[in-house]
């Protein structure tokens, strides 16, 4: 069986505890300001037009919020919302089916819209500008084509990849947005928030420690908040401080800087097999017997964020950060 990662910004079939933690409202929900701003403006003004609100793409790496802040949306719209995913919808009838079931104003959420295939991305296109799609009904020469009315809906696309997103769909959204890594400071306040909601004793040091391991994610913060909690009960005295939080931590293999095994791993094999690199994302992908569509959306963004590796036209190349960080000496080749 697989080993959990608990660093993976993915989410890892999460319980009834971390959906608790999830924010309804912008007011609870901590970062991404300059986001929160517009959209507070985009949904107050459709509301008072009676309108929907213009189709978004929300665009970074995973764990940062997008799905939530779908949710956020939807309530502060006071409407519902239907959430699916790229892959799941194999053929064009399969998205037929959600939007026709989509009531007047509803949004959809679609993750990782970038893998969306063509035949179906094609659907969205009417259904995003003109509210219809066409369905073709029978087969052959007696096939005909139908065009269903939709209600009026949002559709919020989300992806890892926005360079994938093919140009016609990319511009049929009225606002696209790049969600960010999250500050520190905003780390603290999302664990701080959690271990209130969970009623979890804790002091600033522990809420501190958990922050700067969380790679920037405040999903990765709420788990290792679950995680810290557990081990300052059975191991610690019941309180989230320095010491159970550094407890957990080296339990899990997680460093100082938020790294684990497969990050150290990903950093020591180009170094000790490349000598530091540049190495293809194919190479590396293979080197590590891990998906290269996982490395580039999951792994690499935050290794890149910290300054430990570089992208360059040839490759990955691990940066001095990097080698100071795994106590290796660069060897300069002459």
């Amino acid at each position: 069986m697989e080993k959990e990662r608990v660093l993976a910004p993915d989410e890892l079939g999460e319980d009834n505890i971390q959906k608790s933690l999830r924010p309804k409202t912008f007011r609870e929900y901590i970062g991404q300001e300059d986001l929160k701003k517009k959209m507070n403006i985009f949904i107050k003004a459709a509301k008072m037009r009676n309108e929907t609100v213009d189709h978004i793409l929300l665009y970074g790496p995973p764990g940062l919020g997008k799905t939530t802040l779908a949710g956020v949306i939807a309530t502060e719209m006071g409407v519902n919302l239907k959430i699916t995913t790229g892959p799941v919808l194999e053929k064009s009838g399969d998205l037929a089916a959600i939007l026709t079931s989509l009531e007047e104003n509803d949004i959809l959420f679609i993750d990782e819209i970038h893998r969306l295939n063509t035949s179906v991305e094609e659907i969205l296109y009417p259904a995003m500008e003109d509210n219809e799609i066409d369905i073709l009904i029978g087969k052959g020469p007696s096939a005909r084509s139908i065009r269903i009315e939709l209600p009026k809906f949002t559709l919020i696309g989300a992806t890892t990849k926005a360079g994938q997103l093919s140009t016609p769909l990319r511009d049929r959204f009225g606002v696209t947005h790049k969600m960010e890594f999250y500050k520190l400071e905003e780390l603290e306040e999302i664990v701080r928030r959690g271990a209130d909601i969970l009623s979890i004793s804790y002091d600033e040091d522990g809420i501190s420690e958990i922050s700067k391991r969380s790679r920037g994610t405040p999903r990765i913060a709420n788990r290792l908040l679950k995680r810290a909690r557990d081990y300052a009960l059975v191991e610690g005295n019941g309180i989230l401080d320095k010491k159970s939080v550094n407890g957990i931590l080296k339990l899990l293999g997680v460093d100082e800087t938020g790294l684990d095994e497969l990050d150290r791993k990903i950093l020591s094999s180009i170094i000790d097999v490349y000598n530091g690199g540049p190495v293809g994302i194919e190479t590396l992908s293979l080197l590590l017997g891990e998906d290269k569509r996982t490395i580039e959306e999951v792994y690499e963004p935050y290794l890149i964020k910290i300054g430990f590796i570089k992208r360059t036209p040839r490759g990955r190349v691990v940066t001095e950060a990097g080698y100071r960080h795994l106590g290796i000496k660069k060897i300069i080749e002459k």
